[in-house]
Order: C-alpha cells, then structure tokens, then sequence
C-alpha cells in the first residue's frame, strides 16, 4: 500500500469518526417530551398546608424587557403569593423550560434582582432536608430601599435538582453527552422581612408542606428523582 493511499485512508477514517461524534454529541429531545403537557397552574395548588392564595399581593415581576426574553426561553411561568392564618407571607415564582441545551445563568435570581435595581446583600448555599431527599437550595438578601427580601430558590435539570454554577453547567453536560435534551424548571421563595433566620424557616415549612400536598409526579417535576 502507498503512502498516498494510507493518507487517504487515514483521512476518511478520522472524518467518519468525527462525523459519528458530532452526531453523538448533538442532543435530541428526550423522550419525557412526548408526555402530555402539564399546567403549572393547575398543579400548584390554591390551598396547602397552613397556606392559601393572596390574590392582593403580586410577587417581583421582570421589567417588560426582561419579560420578553423570559418568554423566549421559558415555556410556563407562575407567580403567586400565599398566606397563612398568622399572616405571614411567602411569594412563590416558578418557571419551566422544556428545552434545557441552552443555560438558565443568565436569568437566575441573582441576576434578575439586580437587573432591577436591587443590591445582593448575600449569597450562599444550603441543603434543605426533606422527606423526598436533601434538596440543595440557594439561599439570596436583596434589598432596594427599605425592601429586604430573603430569597430560597432551587434549579432542577431533568431528572435532578442541582446548586446553580458548575454542579448545573456539568449536569447539562452530562445530559448533553447522553444525548438527551433536559427540560428544566427554577423555583423561587422569598419573602419581605428583615428577619433573615426567621425567613429561611418560614422558607423551609412552605416548601416542605407545598412538595407534601403533591402527588410523586408533580414533586419530581419540582425537585427530581435524584436528590439525595
């Protein structure tokens, strides 16, 4: 065999195989996308626990530039605030995306609150234990003028409810090289108050009750099958 020959051979090998990779690695709808669609606002409920919708208070909502680069990337959204009969009140924003190739950092709380003029007084993480595994949650101050505003939030990825930054970005890769296309939904609770500690355990209680009045399906479209 000649050297001209081997070449060529050589060639069309490593273009059939880096033909098969791209075509590997290029995600495709998973096949969670053929299920019935659903409805946040029928499967949130109206009435949990200790808690029912006040229909007088309205959660942070994104300016109307925000807003419609929200509805490019999130197929439902829901937004609502719940009361207790202490009066005490918990705002909950939820938002879902069925097609998770592109990244939800540019639209995280973190960044959406500033967008809007609010200063991130803190940031950290946390794991909250529940019933249906360790839920790992970040816990945000934002605060604009006399507004304080203790935020908990999560992100699920598929099947896995996942920290934001690289635990998230590594959990789409890994979707990714499976060849799958996750869909994703990020769940916010916050509420006004300049009673941090006190927030994060009113925070805790809303969520633990809000995943107990679901059923295993909707739960694991909140918070997945993988916590733990």
């Amino acid at each position: 065999m000649n050297r001209r020959l081997l070449s060529s051979l050589v060639l069309g090998v490593a273009m059939a195989a880096t033909s098969a990779l791209t075509v590997a690695l290029t995600p495709s709808p998973k096949a969670v996308q053929a299920e019935a669609s659903f409805s946040l606002e029928a499967m949130i409920p109206a009435r949990f626990g200790a808690w029912r919708i006040d229909p007088h208070i309205v959660p942070l909502t994104p300016n109307p530039e925000q807003q419609g680069v929200l509805e490019k990337i999130y197929d439902q959204t829901l937004s609502r605030t719940y009361v207790d009969d202490a009066g005490r009140r918990v705002m909950l924003s939820i938002a879902y995306g069925g097609d998770q190739s592109k990244a939800l950092q540019l639209h995280l709380p973190e960044v959406c609150y500033v967008a809007q003029g609010f200063q991130l007084v803190s940031d950290g993480s946390d794991r909250l234990s529940t019933p249906y595994g360790v839920l790992p949650v970040q816990r945000l101050v934002a605060r604009q003028q006399e507004r304080n505003e203790p935020i908990t939030y999560w992100i699920t990825i598929g099947e896995h409810a996942t920290r934001s930054g690289i635990e998230r970005k590594l959990r789409r890769l890994a979707y990714g090289l499976s060849g799958e296309i996750p869909d994703g939904i990020l769940v916010r609770v916050s509420s006004i108050t300049n009673d941090e500690p006190a927030a994060w355990r009113q925070h805790d209680r809303f969520i633990a009750e809000l995943l107990a009045a679901l059923g295993a399906a909707e739960r694991a479209r909140l918070i997945g099958n993988g916590a733990g």
